[in-house]
């Protein structure tokens, strides 16, 4: 069977499935979401649910309501007119766009403050994955992506969460991939694994699996580097992110080392089925798109 072929990744060694546990057993309050996202995620994840029970939970949360409520009424959704309710805009959204936003807000607090190493900020990474999550929405436009784009926005704002586990836990280990992948001493993923142990996408598998999030979400932050070793099932959208990811680094948006290695090259475009005219376009629409995002997820 070819590594293209397997369904499953190799499991991890001992002794990096240990440095792994223990990192996301010792990262306090960066690894628990706040109640009100775990609670929407179940409800979305579970068939019998209405758009009024997600209506409940969220009405409890005025900064969550809020939220919703500035995100509907954005440039990034397009409604006709104001959404003044979230119950109209879990209406009109549906169920999975709203627990996108939900995930969205929990998640962007992680990325205030600090930095990552020297000259390298929390919130460079913080801008990249924003980065991320606009050039996926506009591939997902460009290829006819049936996940969805909002889907596909929400992967790309989350794909590199294991970064913030090694920024919290190993912060010297962490400074030192930077430095020597800044001066082109190796890949980052390479010097993760000899400095830390394991990279920033075993953590952030670890996270999210211990976060309960769907399946697909969890592809996409363990394995945006390597769809390769996915099934065809998940394989698609981790290309999508991760094609996502080489345009960001190649146009220098925020933290951009970790796939500077990478490149937009015919096999990559192939496995998305986009064209390079096609992705000539999306960068073209990414600067404006950006722009847009970033006022939208701001505060």
């Amino acid at each position: 069977m070819t590594i293209a072929a397997q369904a499953t990744p190799a499991p991890a060694s001992p002794a990096q499935k240990s440095i792994i546990d223990k990192a996301i057993a010792s990262v306090g309050d960066i690894a628990t979401l706040p109640e009100v996202t775990v609670k929407i995620i179940e409800i979305v994840e579970d068939p019998r649910s209405t758009a009024r029970d997600l209506h409940e939970v969220i009405k409890k949360d005025p900064a969550l309501a809020a939220k919703v409520l500035k995100v509907v009424n954005s440039a990034f959704y397009g409604l006709p007119g104001q959404v003044a309710s979230v119950d109209r805009a879990v209406v009109l959204l549906g169920l999975a766009a709203v627990k996108n936003i939900a995930i969205a807000t929990s998640v962007a607090r992680m990325f205030k403050g600090g930095n990552l190493a020297p000259g390298h900020s929390a919130k460079d990474l913080w801008r990249h994955s924003v980065g991320v999550a606009v050039a996926a929405k506009l591939i997902g436009k460009a290829g006819g992506e049936p996940a969805g784009q909002d889907e596909l926005f929400l992967a790309g704002l989350i794909h590199d969460l294991g970064i913030l586990i090694e920024r919290q836990v190993f912060p010297n280990q962490l400074a030192e991939v930077i430095k020597r992948c800044a001066a082109r001493k190796g890949t980052f993923l390479a010097l993760e694994s000899e400095l830390i142990g394991a990279d920033h996408q075993a953590f952030g598998d670890a996270l999210t699996t211990r976060w309960k999030f769907p399946r697909h979400l969890r592809a996409v932050v363990g394995f945006h580097h390597t769809p390769e070793r996915l099934s065809a099932e998940l394989r698609r959208i981790v290309s999508i992110i991760h094609a996502a990811d080489v345009l960001c680094c190649t146009e220098k948006v925020g933290f951009c080392l970790t796939a500077a290695d990478c490149a937009l090259d015919d096999d990559l475009l192939s496995s998305i089925d986009l064209s390079r005219e096609a992705m000539e376009n999306v960068r073209q629409q990414f600067q404006a798109e950006l722009t847009s995002a970033e006022a939208v997820l701001e505060g």
